[in-house]
Order: C-alpha cells, then sequence, then structure tokens
C-alpha cells in the first residue's frame, strides 16, 4: 500500500519547500502526496453565525485563487517531480486548517503530516508559525513533521531521538523512526539529559524496552548531565551535526514545553533542521 502523506499548503515557499522535502525523504517509496489548502473567505470566519456558501461571489473567489494556486503548484511538480513512483492530489476546502486536516486524515488514512514552519504570513521573531504549532499541539492521530523554513534536503544521516525514559514506548510509535533510518542508512542518537540521579528502576525498564526495539538499527545511547534540556538538546545537534530531530509527544507537553518555549529564539537554533513529532495515542 502507498504511503499517504498529506501537506497542508498556503502557495509560500516555506509550504513548497516541505514538499522538496517530503518527495525526498520519501524518494524511493511509492508515495501519494495529499496537497490541502483551506482557504478562507474574507469578511468571513467559521466562527461567524453565518458563512458564505458556494455560489456567492466571495466564495467562488476565494474557492478560485484556491485553484489557481493548485494549478500552478501542478504546473511547477510536473516539471520538478519527476518519480514515478509520487502522485499528487490536491484539496481545496473552505475550512480552519486544523479542521481541514483532522477531516482529511479520516478519509484519506494519512500516514504521515508534513509542513513549513511558516506560512505566507509568518513573521520572522517567530520560530514556529501558529499553524504548524497549533497542527503539532492538537493532532494526534498520525505524526507531524515540521521543515524549517528555507532549509535545503540532506538525507537524515544523524537523528537525535530525545527521552527522559519516564514513560514506556511502543513498537508501533517508533516505527516512523526505524523506517527512515532504514532508508537512509541512520544513526539514531538516543539522548538523555541526567540531572545527577541514577535511573529509577522504572527508567531502566523504559530504557530496556526502547533498545529491544531499536535493536537491529543502528542505535547509540548518549547522555549529557546538568544542563537544561533545551540548551542539551540544541546544543547536541549542533555538535554532532544531526539532521533530525525525532521525539514522542506524551500528552502533548514535551512540544509545548520545549520546542515553542521562547528560549528556542535566545539559544539561535530557529529549527535548523527537521522535526518529527511521533504520538502517543493511548
Amino acid at each position: 500500500m502507498n504511503k499517504r502523506i498529506l501537506i497542508p499548503t498556503d502557495f509560500s515557499q516555506n509550504a513548497l519547500n516541505a514538499i522538496r522535502y517530503g518527495t525526498k525523504l520519501y524518494g524511493n517509496l511509492q508515495c501519494d502526496f495529499y496537497l490541502l489548502n483551506a482557504f478562507q473567505v474574507n469578511m468571513y470566519t467559521l466562527d461567524n453565525m453565518r458563512v458564505p456558501e458556494p455560489g456567492e461571489s466571495n466564495y467562488e473567489a476565494a474557492k478560485r485563487q484556491s485553484e489557481d494556486g493548485f494549478a500552478k503548484l501542478k504546473a511547477f511538480l510536473d516539471i520538478q517531480n519527476e518519480n514515478p513512483k509520487h502522485s499528487f492530489h490536491t484539496i481545496s476546502t473552505f475550512n480552519s486548517l486544523l479542521e481541514a486536516v483532522r477531516n482529511e486524515i479520516a478519509k484519506k488514512d494519512i500516514d504521515m503530516i508534513i509542513m513549513g514552519t511558516k506560512g505566507i504570513t509568518g513573521a520572522d521573531s517567530v520560530a514556529f508559525g501558529t499553524n504548524t504549532v497549533n497542527i503539532m499541539e492538537k493532532i494526534t492521530e498520525c505524526p507531524v513533521m515540521a521543515v524549517p523554513e528555507n532549509y535545503d534536503y540532506v538525507p537524515p544521516k544523524k537523528i537525535v531521538f530525545p527521552t527522559d525514559y519516564k514513560t514506556d514506548f511502543k513498537r508501533r510509535e517508533l516505527s516512523y523512526l526505524l523506517n527512515i533510518a532504514k532508508m537512509h542508512d541512520s544513526s539514531i542518537h538516543v539522548l538523555h539529559i541526567k540531572k545527577g540521579r541514577e535511573l529509577t528502576k522504572l527508567q531502566k525498564n523504559n530504557k530496556a524496552l526502547l533498545e529491544e526495539i531499536l535493536h537491529g538499527s543502528d542505535f547509540q545511547n548518549q547522555s549529557l548531565t546538568d544542563v537544561k534540556v533545551q540548551e542539551g538538546i540544541f546544543s547536541f545537534i549542533e555538535d554532532e551535526k544531526c539532521e533530525m530531530v525525532v521525539f514522542v509527544n506524551r500528552k502533548h507537553w514535551f512540544f509545548g514545553s520545549i520546542l515553542s518555549n521562547p528560549l528556542v529564539k535566545s539559544l539561535g537554533y530557529d529549527a535548523t533542521v527537521p522535526i518529527l513529532e511521533l504520538n502517543d495515542n493511548t
């Protein structure tokens, strides 16, 4: 069965870069790429008592703009992407991006979402765009990958997987990490930020479980001591020249406490490598 990847687009360069990254990352797999544009109508919002109906001038104008954007994008992709393993499908819908994404996940049985970190209205002072943060914090049905603005694709030969070992691991959720590592002959760097204490019995059990799941892949355990979690992760990425971060978003606290923290900007990190968020659906 083909891999089904949903890529939201506002036709910005950043969104186009996410498409490029996804097609190269999964260049050797049969893939269906669903390109989604959730368009809005001037002077209307989904919170209004009345929303525009198909046939009304404002609605049709916004729909035409979305369809024109897809016509240009498809023409570009036909020239740039000649991979016979890849098929592109366009979805134009009047909806909020979050609800549109949820609908398509259910309809198309989506395996993964890939999106840029900023949209066409992204502010330079924001490391992750509002839409990206919203999707990563609220979508739990499938993994979400954020591709930094202007990131030039390189195969992810080194992947950092930060963990505190405080919760258990599941083969299903880690299969995405293992598949990417297998495709690109990647090494997985399991990074634990220690606080000067020995691992508890629970942490040791979870570590053993993780090692069992990763057995057969090229992985290594690494640790940093007495540094702040954010600083440790980002300095490790820089020092080890990692090309991807993968983490499990337990109950959606990890992303909120680390990646959307203002410390991200002060470290000068500003999303320099793609970040894959795996979801704990339990």
